[in-house]
Formats: structure tokens, sequence, C-alpha cells
């Protein structure tokens, strides 16, 4: 028992021994000065190019906000400030993209790793990303266009798709609308395909008077005729005058006199609730009873 335990015991020793030597001989081998001195040399170029982006970066965006701080003016020309903003953030989305892209590669390369090679030849990774990508590509290509055609500008109030509200944001990949309740819309700018600017043209009015199958017709007209004519069409930023468009009626079988009016963009509702205001007490006024 006791000799079958001494082999036992001399057998674990050996192997021991063994992984010992092995691992002391790979030690040896490795040229621990020169891996220091590399991993060192490394370390030291990705905080160097690091440092070098980072102050370019810093010095790029003061550059473009002091190129679009005064409001770039072209002669005769006025460019508008939202449509400024709009322009600024792209240029200073599309200098952070590039900024990341030469850092990414930057690190890549000091690593060791041949990036050119890497993406020559990997295949069929390369053409997921490249599909990937798509989506990405078609952002910004449509964000370009968005810009160049000057459809939308921050501030600007629209429609798209069916969801509404003032734009706070044009970016390379999306653009952002700020909706009447505060919702804040995300959109892939290559989804925004038909787009309904709401802030570019003078916008319309609608007052509907609720009015009766037995009311005075001739003299109600008259009397919002008469309030018409007594309009500071300036003050109240008309820039057509309000006209009777005549009557209509509703499923439920009332009836309402319509009047339109236009007036600048954004100031519709307002223009709305005055004029409606004005033309039921002016008929009140005048004792004529009008259904509730």
């Amino acid at each position: 028992m006791s000799e079958v335990f001494t082999k036992g015991t001399l057998t674990n020793l050996n192997s021991a021994l063994n992984i010992n030597t092995f691992f002391r001989n790979i030690f040896l081998k490795v040229n621990w000065e020169s891996l220091g001195e590399k991993i060192l040399s490394t370390v030291a170029q990705l905080l160097f190019l690091t440092v070098v982006l980072l102050l370019i970066n810093w010095i790029g965006k003061k550059v473009i906000r002091r190129l679009f701080k005064n409001n770039l003016q072209i002669r005769r020309n006025p460019v508008p400030q939202n449509k400024m903003d709009t322009i600024y953030t792209i240029v200073l989305n599309i200098f952070r993209y590039v900024l990341l892209f030469f850092w990414i590669y930057a690190i890549l390369s000091a690593l060791g790793v041949p990036v050119g090679t890497l993406i020559a030849g990997a295949g069929i990774f390369s053409l997921a990303i490249g599909l990937g990508a798509q989506g990405f590509v078609s952002d910004m290509v449509n964000g370009f266009f968005i810009l160049l055609e000057q459809q939308i500008s921050v501030g600007d109030y629209i429609n798209v798709d069916g969801i509404e509200g003032t734009v706070t944001y044009v970016g390379i990949r999306t653009t952002q609308l700020k909706s009447a309740d505060g919702t804040l819309n995300f959109i892939p700018n290559r989804n925004i395909t038909v787009v309904s600017n709401k802030s570019r043209n003078d916008m319309r009015a609608l007052i509907e008077i609720p009015v009766a199958t037995d009311s005075p017709f001739d003299e109600i007209e008259k009397i919002i005729s008469g309030v018409t004519a007594d309009l500071d069409l300036k003050k109240l930023k008309i820039t057509e005058k309000p006209k009777i468009l005549g009557f209509t009626t509703y499923d439920d079988g009332s009836m309402a006199l319509q009047v339109i009016a236009f007036t600048k963009h954004g100031e519709q509702f307002t223009l709305d609730d005055i004029l409606l205001k004005k033309y039921l007490i002016a008929l009140k006024d005048a004792g004529i009873t009008l259904p509730r």
C-alpha cells in the first residue's frame, strides 16, 4: 500500500514539474523588455491620437460656432435664423462623425489591425455591414436634400406621415418634431417622403358660426360684414381680409356659417378664436339667438 502511494505521489510530482518547466520555458523565451516597450509605445500613441483628436474637436467646434454666431449673411439675401440653425446642426454632426471615423481607424491601425485588408477581405461580413449601413446612408442623403431643397428648417411647423409638430432638430440621421402635447418625435430622414410645411405660406383660419334653420341669414351676414370692416388687419396679422364662405350642414342636421381669413403662419389658431368671439358678441348684441 505504501509502495503504491509512493509511486502515485512521484507521478504527480513529475507531472507538476513538467508543467512548471513548460511554463518556465515559455516565460524565459518571451522578451519582456521588448513587449513592455511595445505596450507602452502603443498606449502612448493611442493617448496622443486621442488628445490630438479631442483638440481638433474642440477647435473645430469653436470655429464652426464662430462662423455661425453672427448668422452668416449673404449679400442682399440674408439667411433666416431657423435655416442657419439647421445648417449649423448638420455641419456640426458631420464634423463629429468624421472625427469619430478617424479616431476608430487610428486606434485599429495603432493596434496593428490591417483595416484596409480587413475591410476588403471580410466577405460576407462586409456585405452584412454594407446592408446594415444602407439605412444610415439613406438617412444622410435624404437629410442632405431636405436641407438643400429647403424643405424644412428648425422652428417650422410641419406634418410628416400624420405626425405634426414643430421642428426642433434636423440631424444627419433623424429629424425631431415636438408635438403640441410636448411629445418629442424622432423621425429617420429616410422616412420623410411627403412633408406638409405649415410655416412657409399664409395660413387659413376657418371660423364656423352656429346658426339655426330659422335664423335671419341676411341680417347675420350684414352684422358679420360690419365686424369685418372694423378689424385692425395689421394688428391681427391678417394678410387676406375675412370673407363669408357660405353655409354648411353637419350629419346631425345642425348648420353653421363659415368665414375664412388668411394670416401669418402660426397665427391661424389665435385668429380663429379672436374672430369667433367678435362675431358671437356682435350677434348677441344685435339680439340674434344662436343655437348652442
